[in-house]
């Protein structure tokens, strides 16, 4: 049979002009680009389908924009044109592909007027989104009072609830307009809903330091001891957020100061068995409000989480810098009181200078806190500001931990076990031992583990503290020795040592000065 040739050029002018055109019909063909005629019938025959799909499509999307014209007007603020609509024959309740509607979109807004509108026309008032948003939750998180309201009135439901449990009156907490919480509270919403991670509303309005909310919430009978897995309470996330007058609000109806979480689970960065609202204030850096705590009743020095508030704040002071559990930032902190202004209040308010940590463990390297004073503590982070003001206000600098281990190893470097991770630097550590020396400390001192001054400098890889050590008569007969895991400080150097196997030449080279 004698073939039709079918002009490519028209077919590579279709699929430019967007129109995908595969000839798949010319299987009864042995040439893709020569067609018999039969087959270039089918393939214009797929063709005009094609386009007749394409406008079909066209007329969809109109008829759709159409269809969305009110939400259109509400979402691009023309209330005018919104007005006008409303004034016809027109569907109240139509919605954009995410489901928002223009009552949403008034709500959104803010826009009181046209919400009035919208609900004169039998808007339905509990209508959700693709997400299940409502307008009343709209409200609640802008911060609308009125039309909360307005809602309200309508028929709006104060007992909606977000897929993840979030209550329209968590929202109004959270957001803190007074108004709307009372509303809602008036419209029966549960004071005591939690969502899946059994928050309440209570917990939210007292995380933000919305005082009104708080007031509104414990009138209305909301539970302030309740309490999330973690053990967090309404009053620890006061706490944890510096929210002064929320605490007060707390106390006031009959929390325990000195209560404690219990979390499920304390491994990773989850908070630690027995953390009372003071310790989370002092390790948030909320000194004012730790004041206020302790002059409510605070027990200045609780050891329940493993430390005291005075020694808490030697690690608030010098973070590690590491990604480690241990390596947070700074915190940002609240209030009047400053750090150092802090530790003096707590003394005067009874707290032990020389307070001796209960619980703590050793091993490889590690500082063992237990018998801890926070003049070591502050001693192994080399901050000698805070070490001089413990001083003067009775701290006793030859305490040690239950090793033995004195405040000049631990300046030197006895617990380091993140290399460059570490608070202190090699000025500020020089510092700390030159201070140490003119307390009295003993520069040849050996701990129960066999532990020098020296050891310490190996373990900071710190050649100036190597070779400072050296010049103020560091004995290498006493130094020089293995300690009890093995290790002089020359093979700590070279890499024996946990948490980091990298070598330091410089250090190594320094020590072996000194040995010359």
């Amino acid at each position: 049979m004698k073939r039709s040739r079918f002009p490519v050029g028209r077919i590579k002018a279709l699929r430019s002009s967007g129109i995908r055109v595969t000839l798949a019909s010319c299987r009864n063909c042995e040439d893709l680009f020569r067609p018999t005629f039969r087959c270039v019938i089918a393939c214009l025959g797929t063709i005009a389908m094609c386009l007749s799909l394409a406008v079909a499509d066209e007329l969809d999307g109109l008829t759709s924009m159409l269809a969305t014209e009110l939400s259109d007007a509400a979402e691009q603020q023309q209330w005018d044109r919104l007005q006008k609509m409303l004034q016809g024959d027109v569907d109240t309740g139509q919605a954009q592909v995410d489901g928002m509607t223009a009552l949403h979109w008034a709500a959104y807004w803010k826009h009181e007027d046209a919400v009035r509108w919208l609900l004169d026309k039998q808007c339905s008032v509990n209508s959700q989104t693709e997400y299940e948003i409502t307008p009343l939750s709209i409200a609640c998180e802008n911060g609308s009072p009125r039309i909360v309201r307005m809602l309200l009135a309508a028929g709006a439901d104060a007992k909606q609830v977000l897929p993840g449990g979030e209550t329209v009156l968590m929202t109004a907490a959270r957001t803190g307009v007074a108004d709307s919480v009372a509303a809602l509270i008036e419209a029966g919403a549960d004071v005591n809903a939690t969502e899946r991670r059994k928050q309440t509303a209570l917990m939210w309005a007292a995380a933000e330091g919305n005082v009104e909310a708080v007031d509104l919430l414990l009138n209305a009978g909301a539970d302030p001891n309740a309490s999330i897995r973690s053990g967090f309470t309404a009053m620890l996330f006061a706490a944890r957020e510096g929210r002064i007058d929320c605490a007060k609000r707390l106390l006031a109806a009959g929390v325990d100061v000195n209560a404690v979480m219990h979390p499920a689970s304390t491994a990773g960065r989850a908070p630690r068995d027995g953390m009372s609202a003071l310790m989370l204030a002092v390790e948030s850096g909320h000194f004012e409000l730790a004041v206020e705590l302790v002059e409510a009743g605070a027990d200045p020095n609780d050891q329940r989480s493993g430390y005291g508030p005075l020694h808490a704040l030697t690690w608030v002071r010098k973070t590690k810098i590491g990604d480690s559990v241990d390596g947070d930032p700074p915190p940002r902190g609240s209030g009047q009181v400053t750090d150092m202004q802090f530790v003096r209040e707590m003394v005067r308010l009874g707290a032990d200078v020389n307070l001796q940590l209960k619980k703590g463990s050793g091993g490889r390297a590690k500082l063992n806190h237990r018998g801890a004073t926070p003049f070591l503590l502050a001693s192994s982070t080399a901050d000698l500001a805070l070490m001089q003001l413990l001083v003067e206000l009775g701290a006793d600098p030859t305490l040690t931990n239950v090793d033995h281990c004195p405040p000049l190893l631990a300046a030197a470097g006895i617990g380091v076990t993140a290399v460059g991770e570490e608070p202190g630097t090699e000025e500020e550590v020089a510092a700390a031992i030159q201070y140490l020396l003119e307390l009295g400390a003993d520069l040849n001192v050996v701990d129960d583990n066999g532990e020098t001054a020296m050891h310490g400098a190996a373990y900071r890889t710190y050649p100036a503290t190597v070779a400072l050590l050296g010049e103020l008569g560091a004995d290498k007969n006493v130094w020089n020795r293995k300690n009890k895991y093995g290790w002089t400080p020359t093979m700590i150097a070279q890499g024996k040592r946990p948490g980091s196997f990298k070598p330091s030449p410089e250090t190594i080279v320094a020590i072996e000065r000194l040995l010359e």
